[in-house]
């Protein structure tokens, strides 16, 4: 039986979707407009001829209704479209569990961007709870800019720094040696219960390493803790069915590890890749490897690296035949993401955007699959793949795939 591979390039937006305004982002589209940073200072298109084959740059090109600069390759196979999403967030949870047709219909509750961001009497209920005196931070920040503001004094008075964004998120950097790693799960755990009578989607515990902010550096030791899905996703269907999720990176903390039979963490977009083609070469008939390939958003995106962002996805290009190779015949690989994060867009949030979608096998011709209404059309996809019951929402296209 056919196996199932989702790479997620996290943050790999394709334009702004129709309901950008409301999110504040009116033109934003992370490929178009990173490409055309690069080609302006760095004097070349940007150069990705695997993922144009499979209709990768021709997706983009009519999700954001333009061309850009890029080393044009006409699809050759592959279908390819791209998809809007339904969910009322722009953040990870939201993207991923619409992925796996579970979209977020409700509103997440954020925390405020002026004066102190978290609630007192939930502060001192933490610090009851936890047996530290207070925190630092307390605002809406960069990760790596209220890394290097208050690490040291982090270092000094063993308080953790606890910050969040635009996303319904409550954040907690700590150092790995002088803090501890443990102290900082067990701190985010902590926290995460006593969030419970409020819908914040994820308590993210931020790991760094360094002396000075001349070498802060955040490890792959991150964690999130996410609450449940509302209700179940493709995965739990999957599972329930017999089949096996293998989780590469961060995907089983986003879906708060349910629905998973078997993860494997890994630090920076290689060792991602690595992973995933281990797991491609081992994994059993029946298996759903499902990777999230987060350093594109936290290295590139957010800190607003257009350059570095575009060599990172021609990186990954590179290493796209690998990956086909591993493949067997009936195998479907699915390449996607969960939102946008524009790396030349003030700010340094989230985008609203159309997402690629793109299914390749060996037999698969070219086809384009056109707009998408949601992004569960790749979940319901993957059930249809493996006849489960149809999902209450997303509409299979497994017949473009002349399987």
């Amino acid at each position: 039986m056919a196996r199932a591979i989702v790479l997620v390039i996290d943050s790999f937006g394709v334009g702004h979707a129709p309901d950008a305004a409301n999110f504040g982002g009116i033109n934003a589209n992370t490929f178009a407009n990173l490409s055309r940073y690069f080609y302006q200072h760095e004097k070349r298109k940007i150069s990705v001829p695997n993922l144009a084959k499979m209709g990768l740059v021709q997706a983009a090109f009519e999700a954001g209704k333009s061309e850009f600069p890029v080393e044009e390759q006409k699809p050759e196979q592959g279908a390819y479209g791209y998809a809007a999403e339904l969910s009322t967030g722009k953040d990870t949870p939201s993207g991923h569990w619409e992925m796996m047709c579970v979209p977020v219909l409700f509103d997440w509750d954020y925390f405020p961007k002026e004066g102190n961001a978290f609630p007192v009497d939930l502060i001192d209920k933490i610090n009851l709870a936890t047996g530290y005196k207070g925190i630092l931070g307390d605002c809406h920040a960069s990760g790596t800019d209220i890394i290097n503001k208050l690490g040291e004094e982090h270092i000094k008075s063993g308080l953790p720094i606890c910050y969040t964004s635009a996303d319904s998120v409550f954040q907690v950097a700590a150092h790995e040696e002088h803090f501890g790693l443990d102290n900082l799960y067990k701190y985010c755990e902590t926290v995460r219960e006593l969030l419970a009578d409020m819908n914040v989607g994820r308590v993210i515990a931020r790991p760094f390493v360094g002396s000075s902010p001349a070498d802060f550096t955040r490890t792959g030791n991150r964690r999130d803790y996410s609450i449940l899905p509302p209700s179940p996703t493709v995965l739990d269907a999957f599972t329930q069915a017999g089949g096996h999720v293998i989780s590469v990176g961060k995907i089983a903390d986003i879906y708060a590890h349910q629905g998973i039979s078997e993860k494997t963490k890994a630090t920076g977009i290689d060792a991602l890749v690595d992973a995933t083609i281990t797991h491609i070469n081992s994994a059993q008939d029946k298996s759903l490897i499902f990777t999230n390939l987060v350093n594109f958003d936290q290295d590139y995106g957010h800190r607003r690296d257009p350059v570095g962002y575009a060599l990172a996805l021609e990186n990954f290009d590179k290493r796209m035949p690998e990956i086909i190779s591993a493949m067997n015949d009936d195998d479907v690989l699915f390449l996607t993401a969960d939102h946008g994060c524009d790396p030349t867009w003030p700010g340094n949030d989230h985008t609203r955007e159309y997402v690629p979608v793109i299914a390749f096998h060996k037999q698969v011709r070219s086809v384009n699959i056109g707009e998408r209404g949601t992004f569960a059309d790749i979940g319901q996809t993957i059930a249809d793949l493996f006849s489960l019951d149809k999902m209450p929402y997303g509409t299979s296209f497994l017949s473009d795939l002349d399987l």
